[in-house]
């Protein structure tokens, strides 16, 4: 099977958790559309894994930053043209998770100097202490101490640790040449 058909379904997948998340943290205030839903998370799930599964092929390092495609999808929004970019709870994640899944792919392929990668960790590991720290806002069932609450941490814990990995791939040491079958560098 095609790495950049497998890396769609997985992207799909992913989104379509990183929305049901979403809409835990909403309550019932969470909706569902064609355009929010569908357009400015899963299309960009789909692409985002679609981009970083046909990295394993084509050995193209620039594909790490496929999950700019969901700050992409949010800046092209009609909110955003009218200068509703951050009300409607999308805009802040989709600049956030996108550079957490960058970095912890950088930290995770082990390249670049000492430096960067503990600087990339820094970040990538950010939301681990931040989320306790700032997830008040969505009410009192949300505090990591609660089963709910700890639930919720895990859920968006996973769901950064994954992208994280998946953008490691483009990064990774050896690849097969899809022309040649052969292994480069």
């Amino acid at each position: 099977m095609k790495p950049a058909l497998i890396g769609a379904v997985c992207g799909l997948a992913w989104a379509a958790g990183l929305r049901g998340l979403m809409s835990e943290l909403a309550g019932v205030s969470s909706h569902v559309s064609w355009y929010g839903t569908f357009g400015q998370i899963l299309l960009p799930g789909v692409l985002t894994g679609a981009l970083l599964g046909y990295s394993v092929r084509s050995g193209d390092r620039r594909l790490i930053m496929a999950p700019l495609l969901f700050a992409v999808a949010v800046f092209v929004s009609p909110d955003a043209f009218k200068g509703l970019l951050f009300e409607g709870g999308i805009g802040g994640g989709a600049i956030a998770l996108p550079l957490f899944g960058i970095a912890g792919g950088y930290l995770l392929a082990g390249r670049g100097p000492m430096w960067t990668r503990v600087l990339a960790g820094v970040v990538a590991v950010a939301p681990v202490p931040l989320w306790p720290l700032t997830n008040g806002p969505f009410g009192p069932d949300f505090a990591v101490t609660t089963a709910h609450g700890a639930w919720v941490a895990l859920l968006l814990y996973s769901l950064i640790a994954v992208l994280e990995m998946a953008c490691a791939i483009p990064l990774a040491g050896r690849r097969v040449s899809a022309a040649a079958g052969n292994q480069v560098r």
